[in-house]
């Protein structure tokens, strides 16, 4: 008979973050259809490190029974997200498993909670907020521990419960700190959070710093891509011609529709194409004067005028812009 530990769960129906399936029904993690197991000396090497993760999980929200906090049941109405967002958007194919597993197996883990700090009756999570949807759409109670928080501990408690799932993304994880960062924690608690050195962390929060909030948020998650790709993708945004045409792509409706992953690629590549602005080139008039310089992009020309050279002449063509037009149509055809 399997024994039961303190949070109710028994040892043969241990669970892995957010995935609420009991153990023994889950498929083999990394084991794609038709591929072969791995060897037995590997594969026990994987399964004993699964299975040292999850003992160590299991064995903290023990330690936190045993300080006398317990598992109760709250209306989801009544929970809060975390005030600082660690995600980018979930697939819809993970949110329906979710939901089915805790909808054929119940929620087998607890999310955890604090009372909200400014409204009384309320709570705010910590994690689990993918278990706390799923109970709010099947209209069920939510299991959670309700622990007194600080700001820093719960956010260190959010990034270490992802780390044990690892199933945030590079760019997912990198926003995260930035947004901590932004809201004054120190270096050594967002370290403490996502569990990576000064180096690591000072890279990751450059890379946001180099990138659009807005076009981060347009791509999502791209679970595929990593540190280098982010790297090369802000380098390909470095001028005021790549940036505009970015914003203007992650608006269209045919990138929207694509996944995270394609989503990335495309902008990539399209960035890739996009020519960088050229040099300003000063007009040459008949009388040796430089009043006007021209720029040209891929999507405008620029005309500006010197005050200097010639004054007035901005608004003489700026009069002039009517005639100029229709006589342009009539030559063109247009």
């Amino acid at each position: 008979m399997a024994r039961k530990n303190l949070i109710g769960v028994s040892d043969s129906h241990a669970t892995d973050g957010e995935d609420d399936r009991p153990l023994a029904g889950r498929p083999i993690v990394g084991l794609n259809p038709g591929q072969r197991p791995l060897s037995p000396i590997g594969g026990i090497t994987r399964s004993l490190s699964n299975i040292t993760q999850k003992v160590e999980r299991a064995q903290e929200l023990e330690r936190q029974l045993a300080e006398g906090l317990a598992i109760i049941e709250l209306d989801p109405a009544l929970v809060d997200a975390s005030f600082v967002a660690d995600r980018l958007g979930v697939a819809a194919d993970a949110e329906q498993s979710l939901l089915q597993q805790i909808r054929d197996h119940g929620q087998q883990v607890p999310i955890l909670v604090r009372p909200h700090p400014s409204e009384d009756g309320r709570y705010q999570v910590a994690y689990g907020h993918r278990r706390l949807a799923a109970t709010r759409e099947l209209g069920s109670k939510v299991r959670a521990v309700v622990r007194d928080l600080s700001d820093e501990q719960l956010v260190i408690s959010q990034g270490q419960e992802n780390n044990a799932r690892t199933d945030l993304s590079f760019i997912e994880r990198s926003l995260f700190a930035t947004r901590l960062e932004d809201r004054e924690f120190s270096r050594d608690v967002i370290m403490s959070a996502l569990g990576v050195d000064k180096a690591a962390l000072s890279k990751m929060i450059a890379i946001v710093r180099r990138l659009p909030v807005v076009v981060i948020e347009a791509i999502g998650a791209a679970p595929s891509i990593g540190r280098r790709r982010w790297t090369e993708l802000a380098d390909l945004m470095g001028n005021d011609d790549k940036l505009a045409g970015a914003h203007e792509f992650v608006r269209r409706s045919e990138f929207r529709a694509r996944e995270s992953d394609q989503r990335f690629e495309t902008l990539f590549s399209f960035l890739s194409t996009v020519k960088a602005g050229s040099q300003a080139v000063a007009w040459v008039a008949p009388d040796d004067t430089r009043p006007v310089r021209i720029r040209e992009t891929n999507s405008e020309t620029t005309l500006s005028f010197s005050k200097k050279a010639a004054p007035g002449f901005a608004d003489f063509v700026r009069q002039r812009l009517k005639s100029l037009y229709l006589e342009f149509q009539e030559e063109t055809g247009d």
